[in-house]
């Protein structure tokens, strides 16, 4: 940094160094309680304290709303350094914050702000992105959740599924379509759901293959209660606020799998360096060398490509009516989710076969990192989707395979 930086720039270092050394004390703290509770297949009920702690609940949110008020590309490096403590981990906070907080702050309004932006960031209200259903997956236009207007509230009633952070929310970003209209006046709107109430049931899903740590629910509404002023956006906004808010949610996927391969890494030279066979380190051998330059070679190219990513997030949240920079943001986040999702899941399938053994087994990290990163490939856009995404963006909009 030059002497002679500007004082706001300088600002910005300092914040950027004391978050990500909060970050860092909280990933310390939390590891030895995710890995007992990974072992034992449960919820880890810790994080929240933890997280409140170590005051990283807000990371994205203003300091005058009660956050720390850090950058996307700030935010892309704590989510990187929490990646490397497990999925389940950097899930949570994508549910919280990428995806929950987020779409607050960028379509919310000031008594939104007031009302949920202080409280999420203090953990005082968990959040969770509610889109997904049993039969609405990568089309969000098939979702059949409805809402109807009654008096100064509306209703809400469907069926959300797979939802991080789902049975755990105070408060859900819920997308519905509205009851009453039919064809091109049937357009998706957007709500700040409150979960408390016997209309709201929620459950958590357990039957999955890894995360067993990380909170994944689905929950039912029944004609749910919630004030018109928890409209989020204006109404028949939901699609947009859906799409711009997946920009949010990819970055925060594609940074954590760069934690993952970074661990990954970490664990394979540690443990290529200390197992003997054939009368030396693995680590001598020529093979076990492939699978840790396959693996830093996945680290050093996602990096770039988030650390890029991020910049381009950056500067269209400084200029949010920038169709330009909106543009390059969506096209350089969903190239970084593809490519490290992919990468992280190569990297540990690498550094599980340096282990032997050992790395098929959920008592050694690389072998949890395998089975929770698969999930990367999916959420948040799955591969083919992304793929068809950036396809769309390179030939033009009228290429797009679906309209």
């Amino acid at each position: 940094m030059p002497a002679n930086a500007p004082a706001a720039v300088l600002a910005d270092v300092v914040l950027a160094d004391v978050v990500l050394a909060d970050v860092e004390a909280f990933c310390q703290a939390i590891r030895p309680v995710e890995e007992l509770c990974y072992v034992e297949r449960r919820h880890n009920d810790e994080l929240i304290p933890l997280a409140k702690k170590h005051n990283v609940l807000g990371l994205i949110v203003p300091p005058e709303l009660g956050g720390r008020g850090v950058d996307a590309t700030v935010y892309a490096q704590c989510l990187v350094r929490i990646g490397r403590e497990g999925t389940g981990v950097r899930t949570f906070f994508s549910g919280h914050t990428s995806i929950g907080q987020y779409p607050i702050l960028r379509y919310g309004n000031e008594d939104q702000h007031r009302r949920y932006l202080p409280k999420s960031a203090a953990g005082e209200c968990i959040l969770a992105f509610g889109l997904t259903e049993p039969d609405a997956g990568s089309n969000p236009l098939e979702l059949t959740t409805t809402y109807r207007r009654d008096g100064d509230r509306f209703l809400l009633s469907g069926v959300k599924y797979l939802i991080s952070n789902g049975s755990i929310a105070d408060a859900a970003i819920v997308f519905a379509y509205p009851a009453d209209k039919t064809g091109k006046e049937r357009r998706m709107s957007a709500f700040i759901v409150d979960t408390a109430g016997d209309t709201f049931v929620s459950e958590e899903i357990t039957a999955k293959p890894g995360m067993y740590t990380a909170d994944t629910g689905m929950f039912e509404m029944s004609d749910h209660p919630v004030p018109a002023a928890n409209l989020l956006g204006r109404e028949g906004e939901g699609f947009r606020i859906a799409m711009g808010t997946l920009i949010s949610g990819r970055l925060s996927v594609a940074a954590g799998c760069v934690g993952v391969i970074e661990d990954c890494l970490a664990e394979a030279i540690e443990y290529a360096k200390s197992r003997v066979q054939h009368g030396k380190p693995i680590g001598l051998h020529q093979l076990v060398q492939e699978h840790i330059a396959e693996i830093e070679l996945a680290r050093s190219a996602s990096a770039a490509m988030v650390a890029r990513a991020a910049e381009a997030k950056r500067d269209f949240d400084a200029d949010p009516t920038n169709e330009d920079l909106l543009a390059v943001s969506d096209l350089a986040v969903a190239q970084a989710k593809l490519f490290a999702s992919n990468a992280a899941w190569r990297a540990a399938d690498h550094a599980v076969q340096v282990f032997g053994g050992r790395g098929w087994s959920e008592l050694y990290r690389v072998g949890r990192h395998l089975q929770d990163v698969r999930v990367c490939r999916i959420y948040e856009g799955t591969d083919e989707v992304i793929k068809l995404k950036i396809a769309a963006a390179l030939l033009g909009k009228e290429w797009a395979a679906f309209h």
